[in-house]
């Protein structure tokens, strides 16, 4: 962690399942400071409070800032001094930003310009953006304006000086705020049959210590406008439910199919087509670079793009695919489930 020695690192956001995850990674490294930036008054209050209570001798390290990123004026206060940011801060469930659209655009859209703007203006040194699969061929409102958030990033890049600015890009992450296993965990417990959308729906799966991850990833090999992704499995949303009965002892035969709701994809896409074209592999990791060409095309001749042709997308449902045991093996690995399994109180973060 040398990297991050006695260094101020801010993330917006920060009270999410993400913040919570990167306090966890590094509260004990040798980080200086770790800002918390977020809207939500309660939830600083009980992030203050968990960490004094697990980590009392380094809790002192983490700064809380109440502000909103679409208020750039706040994000201007908390920015000075800070030498890295994690711009988590997002509106990310897809049905209620089918329903409030505008609101996925003042926060995934201009939240991340008034971020970047900030981070340019303050000097930070580098800001990787956590963005989603669901920003690959978008069809919801809530990809689509992660989408734009990518373009701003990039188009950021372009002009950003010293400060480098990287995408990520990843698929559901098990066990974070609003995802489904928690709450398939709550209805075996209360007897009800589970819910699912859509059995053979395909989804990349990945770990909120693998989201961290990918973000370091990022941060030490991205260069400026990258977008970065991960080749991460996948498994069917029925298998995912099956591995959670077995392991907290639901009925498999109740399972409850209420259908795709607003705005849902059959399988999502963490690389297009296009991006496969020139991304570079670099081992678990795929690097998509940024397009520098300026607008005179003129300059520019180019055959027709043979490569393109014959490369196909990185998607959920031509990933390697895990089957019943490698799905239950992988949720049973995670903390929030081991802790569910030996009755150890979860807050779902």
């Amino acid at each position: 962690m040398s990297v991050f020695k006695d260094k101020t690192l801010l993330i917006t956001g920060g009270t999410g399942s993400f913040g919570n995850a990167v306090l966890n990674r590094f509260l004990r490294t040798d980080i200086g400071e770790i800002r918390i930036f977020s809207r939500d008054e309660k939830k600083q209050d009980d992030m203050r409070h968990d960490f004094q209570a697990r980590m009392p001798e380094v809790a002192g390290k983490i700064k809380f800032y109440i502000g909103d990123v679409r208020n750039r004026s706040t994000l201007h206060y908390a920015m000075q001094g800070v030498d890295y940011v994690f711009h988590a801060a997002a509106l990310k469930q897809v049905p209620s930003c089918e329903f409030f659209p505008m609101e996925a655009v003042k926060t995934n859209v201009i939240g991340t310009d008034n971020t970047l703007d900030a981070a340019i203006e303050a000097g930070v040194k580098c800001v990787i953006c956590l963005s989603t699969d669901k920003a690959a061929y978008p069809i919801n409102a809530m990809g689509i304006t992660k989408a734009i958030e990518e373009k701003v990033a990039i188009a950021k890049s372009r002009y950003s000086g010293a400060t480098k600015i990287c995408c990520t890009r990843y698929g559901n992450v098990m066990c974070s705020r609003g995802s489904v296993i928690p709450l398939w965990i709550d209805q075996i417990r209360k007897g009800n049959p589970i819910t699912l959308t859509e059995p053979k729906m395909t989804r990349f799966i990945m770990s909120l210590e693998e989201a961290v991850d990918l973000v370091l990833f990022a941060f030490e090999n991205g260069q400026n406008g990258d977008i970065l992704v991960q080749k991460a499995p996948a498994c069917t949303i029925g298998t995912q439910a099956e591995a959670v009965c077995e392991l907290f002892g639901g009925d498999k035969s109740q399972i409850k199919v209420i259908g795709i709701r607003h705005g849902e994809k059959m399988y999502e896409t963490l690389l297009t087509k296009e991006e496969a074209a020139k991304a570079v592999d670099m081992g678990n990791f795929y690097r998509v670079p940024a397009d520098n060409r300026d607008l005179n095309y003129d300059k520019y001749f180019k055959e027709g793009d043979a490569k393109r042709a014959t490369i196909d997308e990185f998607n959920s449902d031509n990933t390697y695919r895990l089957n019943l045991e490698e799905t239950k093996a992988k949720i049973a690995s995670l903390e929030y489930i081991q802790n569910e399994l030996n009755g150890v109180p979860n807050i779902v973060k």
